[in-house]
């Protein structure tokens, strides 16, 4: 079959030879009745591109030119770019943070053992001589690293900020290494009840702090950096992605724990295990969200907690000592117009406040017990705030302070009302 293509090829180029023989005769004829000079041009040029077709390296190099391709500039924007991402890298790498997690863990050997020691001697003299056996024992315990997670300072003075799932562990030390290699015992200052939040506090001065942004004004397709211990082994591990979505609601595992993850980020940028805690950028090294949760089945498709909530967090510590978070004190499910339609409810949107097998709707004393709320209440509006899918009331909620009057708006029955309530202080669970 190739030897066939060839021949063709080649029969095909000598007849093409014969017809660019007459048309050049033509030509030669018709160049004739022109001036001399226009006509030596006008062969010269049209007998170059004649020989650049049987000859293309030849006519290339008669003409000056080189075969090889010069280099292609990058694209300006791109070097731009580029240059931004690390410019913003370098601007919150110094505050990342490397935490440890380590835990007395039992040390287990073989022992040996005599699976029929405790029959009696004259019922052991049947069994003769038994091989030796071995079952595991324990012989102690020493301490071990057991995990690893992200985090980043937010004060000078040594608070750092990190998820609360990554010092979950009551029963466990937890270690900080700085960006320059320096070990730091981390005690535990505070774990938000709500949120997957926690800060911790090293003893340490003059650390370089992290700049908090606005995740409000994030937007889709921005670009998102994350950093991190990736894998709780490569420290300050950089990705870059895009914001892939926003106010995302997901339920997040780990270990013995399932939780619900309300209004999260989400971005492509590479979130490994080991990550969590640790910042997630804008191009200007503001941090926008921190590294929480990644789905294990898909690429590239993880989760951060919008950096606004973790704001109010780091305020009430700095103030209190401790994370204080208002309280309202009612189950409800989300009403969406799928929900409303398959129970039949009048309205599209707001919050149905009803009992679980957890609890009963409006908890005793709370609040919302104070202020009047009633099983199958369905809560419209807080403050003027729309109850919603994207705005769901536990969100509302906790963008409010301890001690705060609101004003609710609750549809019940066919009737419209309003009521006011004074959020607490959410009791320790």
């Amino acid at each position: 079959m190739g030897l066939r293509i060839i021949i063709a090829s080649t029969i095909m180029k000598k007849s093409f030879a014969v017809f660019i023989g007459g048309v050049v005769v033509g030509v030669a004829i018709f160049a004739s009745l022109y001036a001399p000079a226009a006509r030596a041009n006008f062969l010269n040029d049209f007998m170059s591109g004649i020989s650049s077709f049987f000859s293309p390296s030849a006519t290339s190099t008669a003409r000056g030119t080189s075969t090889a391709q010069a280099p292609v500039p990058l694209y300006q924007p791109a070097i731009d770019y580029e240059r931004a991402v690390v410019a913003a890298v370098k601007k919150a790498e110094p505050a990342v943070v490397a935490i440890t997690i380590t835990k007395n863990v039992p040390i287990i050997e073989n022992c040996p053992s005599r699976p029929f020691g405790n029959l009696p001697r004259e019922f052991q003299q049947f069994f003769g001589d038994m091989p030796e056996f071995f079952t595991p024992c324990q012989r102690g315990t020493e301490k071990q690293d057991v995990g690893g997670g992200s985090g980043f300072v937010i004060s000078s003075d040594g608070l750092v900020l990190t998820n609360r799932h990554v010092v979950s562990d009551t029963k466990a030390s937890y270690t900080v290494f700085t960006n320059d290699g320096k070990k730091y015992e981390a005690k535990i200052l505070a774990r938000d009840p709500v949120q997957d939040l926690a800060i911790l506090k090293i003893d340490a001065k003059g650390l370089t702090t992290v700049e908090l942004g606005d995740s409000d004004s994030v937007e889709l397709g921005q670009t998102a950096i994350a950093i991190g211990n990736a894998l709780g082994e490569f420290r300050n591990t950089v990705s870059a992605g895009v914001i892939s979505g926003l106010a995302r609601t997901v339920t997040a595992s780990g270990g013995d724990t399932v939780e619900t993850i309300t209004g999260v980020l989400q971005t492509d940028a590479a979130i490994n295990p080991g990550n969590s805690g640790g910042p997630l950028l804008n191009l200007r090294g503001e941090v926008i969200g921190i590294n929480t949760a990644i789905a294990s089945d898909a690429q590239n498709v993880g989760f951060a907690i919008p950096v606004n909530r973790a704001k109010r967090a780091i305020t009430s510590v700095k103030n209190t000592g401790e994370i204080q978070t208002p309280f309202l004190g009612v189950r409800y499910v989300l009403i969406t117009p799928e929900v409303a339609k398959k129970q039949k409810i009048g309205v599209e949107y707001g919050a149905l406040v009803r009992g679980t097998g957890d609890g009963p709707a409006v908890a005793p004393g709370s609040p919302a017990e104070k202020a009047g709320v009633l099983a199958e209440d369905i809560i419209l509006d807080v403050g003027g705030k729309k109850v919603d899918k994207d705005h769901p009331l536990v969100d509302i909620i906790a963008g409010r302070n301890v001690d705060e009057s609101v004003t609710l708006t609750v549809r019940r029955g066919t009737k419209t009302i309003t009521l006011t309530v004074t959020l607490t202080k959410r009791p320790n669970e």
